[in-house]
């Protein structure tokens, strides 16, 4: 690279061979300078395929069986040196100059420790978009639901590493707990009314196939950073499990 890497972004990667390239393109469209690392699990489509057409342009990759999603992202990140760090996931995109949106906001308001802008969910199966419910950050609303879409996010190495990264325990809610370990470390993550990154949604997500788990993490991660877990959680979960078994069906 010719000049100082501005961000660090790791891609952590299993079979998802028919998404990466998508993820990767999206990535490699900023308008910035980065550092590129790509963490695969061990994959056996297509992937390990695609990651060497781009290794020319990564700053690493390796392709081994790991500890899961929250640590490869750990190992990722920790490889770089870049000031600002992010992480998207490989069924995921970036949107032409979000994370320079992001950076802006950054360097615009030294104080905060990460920026987040509005997303879109893309259904895979019908090709539709809808806008991610994503809205300026409140603790109180944090608590009923998530508010921040990961894909649009971006951090300060410093903050990042002050709170110890991703809890590698966790492997659905991870993000949500990073969320609030930030905030209550340095305040509020800062808002940016700017579409800039899109959230995939497949019947073969996590969030999909796990959903018992995603919720039993969530309410865990509500519960210790928020003191009490909201009743609008337990009303939820049975509703949602529900939903998504009827969508597998369907």
């Amino acid at each position: 690279m010719s000049q100082d890497p501005l961000i660090t972004v790791a891609v952590p990667s299993f079979n998802q061979g028919r998404y990466l390239n998508d993820a990767l393109e999206s990535i490699f469209r900023q308008d910035l300078s980065l550092e590129v690392y790509v963490l695969d699990g061990g994959s056996t489509d297509e992937s390990i395929d695609i990651i060497e057409r781009w290794s020319g342009l990564l700053a690493g990759w390796r392709s081994w069986p790991d500890e899961g999603q929250s640590a490869a992202i750990n190992e990722g990140i920790a490889m770089g040196r870049a000031p600002f760090v992010c992480w998207l996931n490989s069924d995921d995109w970036l949107l032409p100059g979000g994370l320079a949106v992001l950076l802006d906001a950054l360097l615009e308001f030294p104080e905060a420790s990460a920026a987040y802008g509005r997303a879109w969910n893309f259904e895979q199966r019908t090709s539709k978009l809808r806008p991610a419910l994503v809205m300026p950050f409140r603790e109180w609303l944090f608590a009923q639901f998530c508010l921040i879409s990961q894909p649009a996010t971006l951090m300060r190495r410093s903050a990042w590493e002050a709170v110890g990264g991703l809890d590698a325990s966790l492997h659905m809610a991870m993000d949500y707990d990073l969320w609030w370990r930030l905030q209550k470390a340095s305040g509020p993550l800062r808002f940016v009314d700017a579409f800039v990154a899109v959230n995939r949604d497949h019947d073969e997500t996590k969030t999909h196939t796990r959903r018992h788990q995603h919720y039993r993490e969530a309410m865990a991660v509500v519960g210790r950073h928020y003191g009490r877990v909201p009743l609008k959680w337990w009303f939820a979960q049975p509703y949602a499990v529900w939903y998504r078994s009827l969508r597998r069906r369907g």
